[in-house]
């Protein structure tokens, strides 16, 4: 009897039927509930993740509003093929700030979870006005519009408490300091410079858009770009340590 005659006793009697779909169900979620008990948190701690500056924020807002995330994800799957071509597969605790995380199944451009570092500022801000000068075939529409339109940040301290709101550790002096810190990452020169990376660490301090004098949306983006996966120093994190 063939495995086709043999599917009809299920197919002629839907008890069996029912039986079998729950049969399948269980062993499908037993395989994916298991692993969870192996662990001691399905968001690892790792060292070197914090909350995005007042000026990164600005700019995954831009992000987010201009629909970057259609076309671009930001999660790398521990695959062969993906860890070759972008670098260490995707923490949850590198989305666990993101409100909504930018995670997706669909790339019509490279993910861009370790872009940040990976290119110049330069190059990015070309990038952004004018695509097909980087890349011929690129689909990708011009933002040029974003380096002439100023960053309106009068209200990124609100910003920062919202996102405190849903869990994000904003110390009520990062808040209170929100817009200063806008002016110190977008001006190495500032006075503020040394407080804001002071309450940032690591965070850079420069003019990412170009133009001095100014802070555009385009310096809010780039400045986003370049943070993307530069967090954690993978040669010293350990895959096992949130094993129990």
């Amino acid at each position: 009897m063939s495995i086709f005659a043999r599917h009809q006793v299920f197919e002629k009697n839907s008890i069996l039927l029912l039986i079998g779909i729950l049969l399948v169900i269980a062993i499908g979620g037993i395989v994916e509930i298991t692993p969870l008990f192996y662990l001691k948190s399905t968001i690892e701690k790792v060292e070197g993740v914090r909350p995005y500056t007042p000026l990164e924020l600005a700019g995954r807002n831009i992000y987010v509003r201009e629909g970057c995330y259609v076309c671009h994800s930001q999660m790398i799957r521990p695959l062969r093929d993906e860890v070759e071509r972008y670098g260490h597969y995707s923490l949850a605790a590198e989305s666990m700030y993101d409100h909504p995380f930018q995670w997706g199944s669909k790339r019509t451009g490279p993910d861009l979870a370790r872009v940040g570092g990976k290119y110049s500022d330069e190059w990015h801000v070309t990038h952004l006005v004018d695509p097909r000068s980087i890349v011929p075939a690129s689909i990708m529409p011009g933002y040029g519009f974003l380096g002439d339109t100023d960053l309106d940040f009068h209200d990124i301290a609100s910003h920062l408490k919202v996102n405190r709101a849903f869990g994000v550790p904003y110390t009520e002096e990062q808040i209170a300091h929100a817009s200063d810190d806008v002016r110190a990452q977008a001006d190495p020169d500032n006075k503020g410079v040394d407080d804001f990376q002071k309450r940032y660490p690591k965070a850079a301090s420069r003019g990412f858009g170009g133009k001095p004098g100014r802070i555009t949306e385009m310096d809010a983006l780039v400045a986003y770009l370049q943070m993307l996966g530069t967090e954690i120093d993978f040669k010293l994190y350990d895959d096992k340590a949130d094993l129990r």
